[in-house]
Formats: structure tokens, sequence, C-alpha cells
């Protein structure tokens, strides 16, 4: 007989469901194992109106495909008014910093962190969170770390905010969570698994590249002991960033790994691995409902020890997209949802 683990309402605290009709092809490839989603407002314009917010979760829901699901939604960080912020705290789960041309669409993103600390300072006072791609323009294998210069200012100067580091990808990262209360992580299933060797050691995968890009195998064995030992403060974030192939194999290939519809399935094969099975619930759910005080909706997601086949693509919508990990066949596969 397989062996099962049941997850309850599992929850991915960093994900990218784009618009139109990308948006109708991956929501349910989502929305059928997860109870809920951070959702990235990084659209074209950016969700930085609440009008726009509350629309967006509108077309979310629509493509939901009758699933239970919660999209826990996020504004596109500027300089808000007091009452714009009022007016949104209780349709968001917090606000996400894009330093200015760090990623997919944020050229809109921040310039300087000093120009900008009235609005950190009204999101200290209201209880709404920080969520930072946390990068600077520097050599790329360093964007990360030294940007820990900035959470270390953030969380000493803004005691009380509340900040999510996104998709951490180093050593110093991790042992950042350690040195502040009020900061918190996510890390991506692809960060858990690869390292820029493969991305670029052999032939270029740009089906793995991603920004923060992929680092050394150290990088990944503490990003791995943290999660698989349930740091009280590290959350699963997929980051899963579909792009039609054709932004993908290209000159110019956009950043961003699709694994939405495998993620349960790879978590689970990769806790196994290192016989930390238990540990899976609070790394996909639990430590998410406490850092942020949530109650996703019930779900059950059960997974069975037998083999499940990788898509080559996900279509449909005129839309072809390849995941992690097209074509393989991974240990573990979704078996129930209830």
């Amino acid at each position: 007989m397989p062996r099962e683990i049941q997850l309850r309402s599992p929850l991915d605290m960093h994900l990218h469901l784009r618009d139109e009709e990308m948006l109708k092809l991956v929501t349910p490839l989502t929305t059928e194992t997860f109870a809920g989603a951070v959702i990235m407002p990084n659209l074209v314009p950016p969700v930085d109106h609440l009008e726009r917010l509350l629309a967006y979760r509108e077309r979310i829901m629509a493509a939901s495909d009758g699933h239970r699901f919660d999209p826990l939604m996020t504004l596109f960080f500027r300089n808000y008014t007091e009452q714009e912020l009022a007016e949104a705290r209780d349709h968001i789960i917090g606000i996400k910093l894009y330093p200015a041309g760090a990623t997919t669409n944020s050229e809109a993103g921040v310039k300087a962190i000093d120009a900008v600390e009235p609005t950190f300072r009204m999101m200290e006072e209201m209880g709404i969170p920080l969520l930072v791609h946390g990068e600077t323009h520097g050599f790329v294998m360093d964007r990360e770390k030294e940007f820990l210069e900035s959470y270390d200012y953030l969380a000493t100067k803004f005691p009380k905010l509340k900040i999510t580091m996104e998709h951490i990808t180093t050593a110093d990262a991790v042992a950042m969570l350690d040195k502040h209360e009020n900061l918190r992580a996510t890390v991506t299933l692809q960060h858990l698994v690869i390292t820029l060797d493969d991305v670029a050691g052999g032939m270029l995968d740009p089906h793995l590249f991603c920004k923060p890009i992929a680092k050394r195998p150290e990088d990944r064995e503490a990003l791995v002991n943290a999660a698989v030992n349930a740091h009280p403060k590290l959350m699963f974030g997929s980051d899963s960033a579909p792009h039609p192939i054709e932004k993908k194999e290209c000159c110019g290939c956009a950043a961003g790994v699709f694994t939405a519809p495998l993620a349960l399935a790879r978590l689970a094969q990769l806790f196994d691995k290192y016989g930390k099975l238990d540990n899976l619930q609070a790394f996909i759910s639990d430590t998410a409902q406490q850092q942020y005080q949530v109650s996703p909706p019930e779900k059950i997601v059960t997974l069975s020890n037998e083999p499940f086949q990788v898509p080559e693509a996900y279509t449909g919508y005129g839309q072809h997209v390849i995941p992690m990990h097209a074509g393989e066949s991974l240990e573990w596969t979704v078996s129930k949802v209830q």
C-alpha cells in the first residue's frame, strides 16, 4: 500500500496569476489544491488602487473553476494617503514593494526606501504588512545579500511593521530571520530544489530562470534545512510565475518558474527525502496562518507515495506554458481533495 499524507488548507504565500487568458488557464491549477494564496499585484498597469484590486479579485474568483479558494490580495507599493490605506485595509493582506526595475513589471517600483517612509509609518500604525522583493541592482549573485541592509534598517526603524522577505535564496537571508522579531520570509519550490548550476551549468534552461536567480549549493542547503525543520517564520510561497513559451524560449527570456500544478507533490517528495513529512503541514499552511492571522477555507489534500507524470506543457485559451520538471516523473501525487 502506498504511504499517504493529508494537508489541511494548503496556502501559497506568493503567487502570480497574471490576467486575461493566462489567468483563466493557470488559476484552476492552484485553486484545485490550495485553500488560498497571496496574489502578486505587478500587472500592467499595476494593482495600486482599491477599485483595481477588487476588480482583479472578481476576475480571479470567476476563473477559479468553483473551487473553495481565498485570494489574499496585495496592493502594489506607492506613496498612499492615509484615507487610501484605511479604505483598503480590510481588503488586503499586505502591500508589495518592488525596487524599480528589479523584476517583471516592476518599472513603477520604489527608487529610494527613505523617500517612502511616511507610507511605512502609516502601515505600521494600521497593522498592514509589508511584502518585499529584496534585491538591489548590483551583481546578480549578490543582489539579495546587499538588500539585507535595507531589511535591517526597516525592521529597526519600524519595529511594529510586519515585514515579509519574499522568495529568499541565500543562507544570509535565513540567518536574518532570527535577527529581528518583525521579519518573516517565504521560499519557493525551485530555490529548495535547484542551484544556478541547474539553470546555466550546462545547456541554458530558460524554464528555470527566475529572479532572484538560484544561488549556490550551500544556500540551497540552508533553505532546505530551515524549511524541512519548520522554522517558525518561514512559509511556502511558490512565486509560480507563468509565461507563454514564446516569452521563455527566446532572446531576452522572461524571469519566472511555473510550479503551481506540481508544488505539493514535489514538496512532499523533498520533505520525505529528509524524513520530515510531519513538518510539511507547518511549512505549507500552519506557519502562514499564525504569521498573518488568517483562517483559510477548509480543504483536505491527500498526497500518496505514487508516481506523478508532470505534463510537458499546460495549454488552453491560446496559452502554452512549460512547468518545472516538465515530462519528469515525481514520487508523490495528489490523490484526493476534499
